[in-house]
């Protein structure tokens, strides 16, 4: 049976207005946002300039907004800028020198604040030291440092001078490393000597040394010394404020083609080698500049904090280069999130008085496991939007989330994008009503529909493939040396942007996320999304996690087994088991319950948080595990 037979299982049907407190102050209104949306559509070219004009800085205007030639796309041509003067230079001149751009904390409470004047002189003074060792426009900078103000300033200041910066989460294994140098032929490498992470340091510069032994690309290893931990550093490695200091901290920012390359981020492949995606300057930066002041609502005085890690599309796009574009104020932490204690984040908040905020399902899971009782000791009050990000929030986690974090008096924005699409495509903007679970509407320019697998629409609230219909201003420009990866995009389900993803769109044309298309389930010819089942387990009071895979059945096809966390408290035992079974029937019918159901103490996850069914699936099979260089533990 194909998926336009199939009906979502998970019923999603309270709608939730949002709050007077925040529409009384919205950038936008419901009502502008769809009539913005409609001209996005019927006149892009005029949208796009009318908005690239009055948003960013440009050095030269472009001659043409867009061109297409199957499968390629650019936009912007001819229009020369740098993101760096957008997001510090202008700033620093228009009154803002003195503004805090990052408040910096960890672990052990420590603050740093550093204001944009502050930053602009850090940035310019990384991007002299990199030329003194001799790195050009194009180059390759690969990045390997923990979350730490330093990181931020050297991605921007590879962004200054024209190199092109690749950013590696730190907490990837020496092998992984080594595969992400060498594809990119690096010509520096820029570490620290350690990152702390629920009270140990962990080393980061003995897993630089292996991941470059051998690797002739590599000219210099800039290494952040922290806390007077010096290493005796050999050859071509380097002491980060030895080389920095000596620099003047004035640097003029490089003249960018609207088109040159920005940043590759590896993104990890199913099977095979990690891609390389590569975003390029001008589309990028206008499109993270819009989807953070419109979609996050950020007012001058808001205090924002996206608690993502640059290793990952989200830090790059909603930690760096969006809020510094909209000249944000922004918190960072490093650290994990529940580490001296569940509290940590919610003091967080209190202490900054954060305004905004935006974190992942898999987040708020952990924090749903350890109770209200942690949330409900802080003052939680200046919260106002609350964002989720890098899989389907399930409709039980998105109601502890407003309920419990936002005190029923937040807008949640759910986003639905990827390292590919590099900004939000699908959202519910503040200023709408809310459904949980369904990620909302596209964003301006952004054509997406439901289709089978010819690429013809599927009707409301059937099952089908995510796909959207043109190209947008931040959209990847290719995978790094691989053409044909990237061909594959665009060719999956003719002449659309397969984005691998099952959803529904329903008679409001808000759609819903099901999970990845190849982590569907065909039980007796019904085609049945992990999200749903995993989100119906989820909802019972004993379960913080769920993860779903299928398995070949002789009758069935396939049949289902889930794998699950119980929340503290619950022990477990064949009683709750048949209970979960039991609750599965009632909440999406029979199809839909597991035939197994083992319990777990954790879930094979990324290091962003997002679950990997296939590391379950390849386990219970026997099957080789593939790539797992992205694999948390």
């Amino acid at each position: 049976m194909s998926a336009n037979k199939d009906e979502v299982l998970l019923k999603v049907n309270k709608i939730y207005n949002p709050p007077e407190r925040v529409l009384e102050k919205v950038l936008i209104t419901a009502e502008e946002f769809d009539r913005m949306y409609e001209e996005s559509i019927k006149d892009p070219e005029g949208f796009w300039s009318r908005l690239a004009e009055n948003e960013l800085h440009w050095f030269k205007k472009w001659e043409k907004i867009r061109e297409w030639e199957f499968p390629n796309y650019r936009w912007f041509i001819g229009g020369k800028l740098n993101i760096t003067y957008n997001c510090l230079d202008r700033h620093v001149k228009n009154g803002k020198r003195n503004k805090v751009a990052y408040i910096y904390t960890n672990e052990d409470n420590e603050e740093i604040k550093i204001t944009y004047g502050e930053l602009l002189e850090l940035v310019n003074k990384i991007a002299n030291g990199l030329k003194s060792l001799g790195v050009e426009k194009g180059d390759r900078v690969v990045i390997y440092m923990p979350l730490v103000i330093e990181q931020l300033a050297t991605m921007l200041a590879c962004a200054r001078i024209g190199a092109i910066h690749s950013v590696v989460y730190a907490g990837f294994s020496a092998n992984a490393l080594k595969m992400r140098i060498e594809d990119a032929k690096a010509k520096v490498v820029v570490t620290s000597t350690w990152t702390k992470r629920r009270g140990k340091k962990i080393d980061l510069k003995s897993v630089v040394d292996e991941a470059v032994d051998g690797v002739e690309t590599v000219e210099s290893i800039v290494v952040l010394q922290r806390d007077g931990d010096q290493f005796e550093l050999v050859e071509r490695e380097i002491d980060f404020y030895e080389l920095i200091e000596k620099q003047s901290p004035e640097c003029e920012p490089e003249v960018m083609d609207a088109e040159d390359p920005l940043f590759i981020l590896y993104t990890s492949g199913s099977t095979g080698k990690p891609k390389g995606v590569l975003h390029t300057v001008a589309g990028y930066n206008l499109y993270t500049h819009l989807t953070t002041k419109y979609i996050f609502d950020i007012h001058e005085d808001d205090i924002y904090w996206c608690t993502a890690d640059p290793g990952w599309i989200t830090g790059h796009s909603y930690m760096v280069y969006g809020p510094l574009s909209v000249g944000a104020t922004s918190v960072i932490a490093e650290g994990a999130p529940d580490y001296p204690d569940p509290g940590r984040w919610w003091s967080i908040v209190e202490k900054y008085r954060v305004n905004i905020f935006y974190t992942a399902p898999t987040a708020i899971r952990l924090f749903m496991k350890y109770g209200d009782e942690w949330p409900k000791k802080y003052d939680l009050s200046s919260l106002r939007i609350l964002g989720s990000v890098g899989e389907p929030i399930n409709p039980e986690a998105w109601l502890w989330y407003y309920e419990v974090i936002g005190n029923s008096r937040c807008s949640i924005v759910d986003t639905w994008w990827q390292t590919e699409t590099g900004g939000h495509m699908i959202t519910t903007v503040p200023a709408y009503p809310q459904k949980p679970g369904k990620a909302g509407k596209p964003f301006w320019g952004v054509e997406v529909d439901v289709v089978d697998r010819e690429g013809y629409p599927e009707e409301n609230n059937k099952v089908g493939y995510l796909v959207i219909k043109q190209p947008w201003p931040s959209a990847l420009r290719a995978c790094w040396g691989e053409p044909e990866r990237f061909e594959k995009y665009w060719t999956e389900i003719d002449h659309y942007y397969f984005s691998g993803d099952l959803a529904t769109k329903d008679e409001d044309g808000y759609i819903m996320i099901l999970g990845r298309a190849d982590d569907v389930i065909n039980v007796s010819g019904h085609r049945i999304g992990t999200a749903e089942v995993e989100s119906a387990l989820v909802s019972h009071p004993a379960v913080a996690e769920a993860a779903v895979i299928g398995k070949p059945h002789d009758v069935k096809g396939e049949s289902i087994k889930a794998f699950v966390i119980l929340k503290e408290g619950h022990e477990p035992s064949e009683t709750l088991i048949k209970d979960l079974k039991l609750h599965v029937r009632r909440e999406l019918g029979s199809l839909a319950v597991p035939d197994e159901i083992e319990i777990m103490d954790k879930l094979p996850k990324t290091r962003s948080g997002k679950i990997m069914r296939r590391v379950l699936k390849a386990r219970e099979l026997g099957m080789p595990l593939g790539d797992i260089s992205t694999l948390e533990d």
